[in-house]
């Protein structure tokens, strides 16, 4: 239904767009020493390790850009703005992201619920939001020129986990989800996915958003005796739920959508959570292999950043991604110049992250594979 109700503000901001509403800031030439981006995000609140270690990593590679004369001769300032995982807030800050500070562009916000509560606002003001933390498919269909998803979706990481799951003769599989956007996004996505393969979706249980009493939900689930269980909450209340499963004699299997942040819950568990799973929709952070893994890597290092994690890599890799779009657009910005920009990026190699949009498709990114938590607390790969 939310979906439903979004779909519906949406079309009423598209038939006040063709009025002319935004279009004056969209054609906007937007000169200046400084290429000022917009991103909210919960700095505080169930889902701030997510935020802050996204942000760390776009805010690295945007200091090499910076440290190195800029791009087209500019520096790029990302200002962000905490809407602590609520709605409303995420609402409020998008106006004021463009309308008091006059952004280029939106980047990197964080979360289901709180991305769509900001889509109105930016599609009816033509200002781009790129690389939303978030893979829910109400951000993917129907097609939105002003949204450009550089992960994987939520889809595509349930396709993974339920066809290693399958293969592994794991196929009692329950769900646990927090009840927001993206928990019911989640589970559809697993559920879509499961009975593609004709396996019946087992017991599910939900969680507030921002509650960790996860007494009833773990007490369903272990009645339920799944062989896998998948996770589609923050960070907390995931941790919450392994130890109570596990403290009840749960021996089957934890799986989890990348947005829990794996680091996050890695922190959370320690050694009690070696063996869970979670899909990844970036390359191994901790890994140098490939070119982007490599610049990652140093870059950290150069900036004094002690810690690794796969949302800073995200960051990161949306950071240099848009970078790239600005530098092919030119001196002469402007938001509608840097979507056109955008459009043009067929195949666009990150360093071993390719990047594809198109006018018909902005589901740039679809890197998916699995990673285990070891019993020291780090990630297997």
């Amino acid at each position: 239904m939310q979906a439903v109700h979004i779909r519906r503000h949406l079309a009423l901001f598209a038939i006040a767009s063709s009025f002319g509403l935004g279009s004056q800031a969209a054609e906007q030439d937007l000169v200046g020493n400084t290429v000022l981006l917009g991103q909210s995000a919960p700095f505080s609140g169930p889902s701030s390790q997510v935020a802050t270690e996204f942000n760390l990593g776009a805010r690295t590679y945007f200091q090499s850009v910076n440290e190195a004369g800029g791009v087209n001769g500019r520096k790029i300032e990302l200002r962000t703005k905490d809407d602590a995982y609520d709605p409303a807030r995420t609402v409020q800050n998008t106006h004021d992201l463009i309308e008091k500070d006059g952004v280029l562009a939106l980047f990197g916000y964080i979360g289901t619920s709180t991305t769509l509560a900001a889509l109105p606002v930016l599609t009816a003001a033509q200002v781009p939001l790129f690389a939303p933390a978030s893979g829910a498919a109400a951000l993917r269909e129907p097609f939105n020129r002003y949204v450009f998803n550089l992960r994987a979706g939520y889809a595509e990481e349930a396709e993974h986990i339920v066809e290693q799951l399958s293969v592994t003769n794991l196929t009692h599989i329950a769900v646990f989800h927090q009840s927001d956007a993206f928990g019911t996004a989640g589970m559809e996505a697993v559920a879509q996915a499961g009975r593609k393969r004709k396996l019946a979706m087992g017991t599910v249980a939900t969680i507030a958003r921002d509650s960790t009493d996860v007494a009833a939900p773990a007490k369903a689930l272990l009645a339920a005796h799944p062989d896998a269980v998948v996770l589609v909450s923050s960070y907390a209340s995931c941790a919450a739920l392994i130890r109570e499963m596990r403290k009840g004699g749960f021996k089957g299997q934890f799986v989890s959508l990348s947005y829990v942040g794996g680091k996050s819950l890695a922190d959370e568990l320690g050694s009690a959570g070696a063996g869970l799973q979670v899909s990844e929709v970036v390359p191994f952070p901790w890994a140098e292999a490939s070119p982007i893994q490599r610049e990652y890597a140093q870059a950290m290092r150069k900036a004094g950043v002690p810690t690794r994690s796969f949302h800073s890599m995200e960051g990161f890799i949306a950071a240099k991604t848009m970078t790239e779009a600005l530098r092919r657009a030119g001196h002469a910005l402007t938001r509608a110049k840097l979507i056109s920009t955008l459009e043009t990026m067929h195949d666009w190699d990150a360093g071993g992250y390719h990047v594809t949009f198109s006018p018909e498709t902005h589901n740039g990114g679809h890197m998916v594979e699995m990673t285990m938590l070891g019993s020291d607390g780090r990630f297997l790969h």
